[in-house]
């Protein structure tokens, strides 16, 4: 979910895990919705794009309930299983970077930057684990994310960036496999930077003046 201008604020449907193509927002005063603002074609005052996805609403409701309830037993949960994964792969791999707070984030939140390994690379040679180098919002960009930029996190390090995401059914088994692939993958994509050679070497990378082509 979100803030939007206007005085709405949006909650997003998948991360509620219901039915796919619900969501829900919340309107004061005379806001206008995020269809009329896109130019939808508009019912009930500009408030609806068009006809509703009926099981997909209740769907959404349900979702909602039960996070409610279920809340803070799934945050205990997520939060050391998000631990159980940053302090498995700090302990086997170094030039490793927490981005954000250590306690203040999201349960199910972890997103960490490899030094000397692409963010794209390590997607590509991970198998069975969905992760992401950025929000769905600039999947198409490759420019690195301007959260972690705003964060005060330099290109370099935003461009080894990894999000992990957790949710309410992700296991340890998982979490100790996800583990040993990104380290092992790590490892192999590492070993054919020279950067990372000359930085285990003790070399100062950035007094280093590269020539231009």
């Amino acid at each position: 979910g979100g803030a939007a201008p206007g005085g709405r604020r949006r909650v997003g449907g998948p991360r509620q895990r219901p039915l796919a193509g619900a969501d829900g927002q919340g309107l004061r005063g005379h806001a206008d919705s995020d269809r009329r603002a896109a130019g939808h074609r508009a019912r009930e005052r500009g408030r609806r794009g068009g006809t509703e996805n009926v099981p997909g609403i209740v769907g959404f409701g349900e979702a909602c309930r039960l996070a409610r309830l279920e809340l803070e037993e799934e945050a205990v949960k997520m939060i050391a299983l998000r631990e159980r994964l940053y302090q498995g792969l700090a302990a086997k791999l170094d030039y490793l970077y927490l981005n954000g707070h250590p306690t203040q984030r999201l349960p199910g939140n972890l997103n960490l930057s490899f030094a000397f390994v692409e963010g794209e690379s390590l997607m590509m040679g991970l198998e069975f684990i969905a992760v992401s180098s950025g929000s769905a919002c600039t999947s198409a960009s490759l420019e690195p994310s301007y959260v972690l930029r705003a964060l005060g996190i330099g290109d370099d390090l935003a461009h080894c960036s990894i999000r992990f995401s957790l949710g309410r059914f992700t296991t340890e088994e998982e979490i100790d496999r996800t583990i040993e692939q990104v380290v092992a993958t790590v490892t192999r994509l590492r070993e054919m930077s020279p950067l990372y050679d000359m930085a285990k070497a003790g070399i100062d990378l950035k007094s280093i003046q590269w020539a231009g082509h």
